[in-house]
């Protein structure tokens, strides 16, 4: 592999802000069907995945973002069996949806089969073996279309994509016609889960939009953050319900449920981060009654 001690990695976090890295080694660069690949070795964030010179995740941190996008929704359910999985060719998110011991059945649907294989070989601490768990049903296709020809109900959704660039592959399952569809797919008490970018002050537009958008679907939103570094700051995700309520477990509750219910000690996830993550700050809590745009497939939202 190529010696790359002189090359830095940088990333335009918003028009008028970068992160540069340095890197240490390109493991490999490609381009698929659909996008560019691209898995390098840094010095700040270990090895990082890098999808249309975005970061997706990095070795040094991806247990925060896997663990607050999986956790909080399935252990608001009482018990799910089935779980939906769009995106996620890391297999990460994978890994922490069947260390819940109620799933009996993970469909995952990533429309880049070529995400999924290099993640296999050169992604090992990510996956972690679950690609090859039983529970598993892996599909390559597009995750709306999945969907629509499918009149499979789950019990939790998680909608675990790349940004939504213009002309990119995902920016059309950012809509209100996606989230209705996704809604016709759950259980009675069923949960979606997506992950909602930036939510740093100043860059928070996709953010609030994407709950929004949510709520003219769902009865019940709840948009939550943790800090990322590798993403350069706070990010967020939405959790929408048909009922059930995040705010409605205690510390303790949720602690309990992480014992009797998960397999695997977990490095970011309890009762008190649970409390933390849904506890927003005012000046985003007032974004929210402001920012009120439907993203539609009309007006798609799209990210730098």
């Amino acid at each position: 592999m190529e010696n790359s001690s002189n090359i830095w990695f940088e990333e335009p976090l918003s028009p008028g802000l970068l992160q540069r890295c340095l890197v240490s080694n390109i493991v490999c660069s490609t381009k698929s069907k659909y996008q560019t690949i691209e898995i390098i070795d840094t010095e700040p964030f270990g090895r990082c995945l890098i999808i249309d010179g975005k970061t997706q995740s990095s070795q040094e941190d991806e247990f925060i973002f896997h663990e607050a996008l999986v956790h909080p929704s399935i252990l608001t359910h009482p018990g799910p069996e089935t779980v939906f999985i769009a995106g996620g060719g890391e297999g990460a998110t994978l890994r922490e949806v069947l260390a819940h011991e109620s799933v009996k059945r993970a469909v995952m649907v990533d429309i880049d089969e070529e995400v999924v294989s290099l993640s296999k070989r050169y992604l090992p601490s990510w996956h972690q073996g679950a690609f090859e768990d039983p529970r598993l049903e892996l599909h390559y296709a597009d995750a709306k279309e999945y969907l629509a020809n499918s009149q499979e109900k789950f019990d939790v959704i998680i909608i675990d994509l790349v940004d939504p660039l213009e002309e990119g592959p995902t920016y059309l399952l950012f809509t209100q016609s996606f989230y209705r569809l996704v809604q016709q797919r759950l259980t009675t008490q069923g949960i979606v889960v997506v992950q909602s970018e930036c939510a740093a002050l100043g860059y928070t537009r996709a953010f609030t939009s994407i709950a929004h958008t949510l709520s003219t679907v769902f009865p019940g939103v709840y948009p939550y953050k943790v800090n990322i570094h590798s993403f350069g700051g706070d990010w967020g995700f939405v959790m929408a319900t048909q009922g059930l309520s995040p705010l409605d477990l205690s510390p303790e509750e949720v602690d309990q449920r992480i014992a009797t219910r998960v397999t695997r000690e977990l490095r970011l996830y309890d009762g008190m981060t649970h409390l933390g993550m849904f506890s927003l700050p005012k000046y985003l809590r007032e974004l929210f009654d402001k920012e009120t745009w439907v993203i539609t497939e009309e007006n798609p939202l799209t990210v730098l």
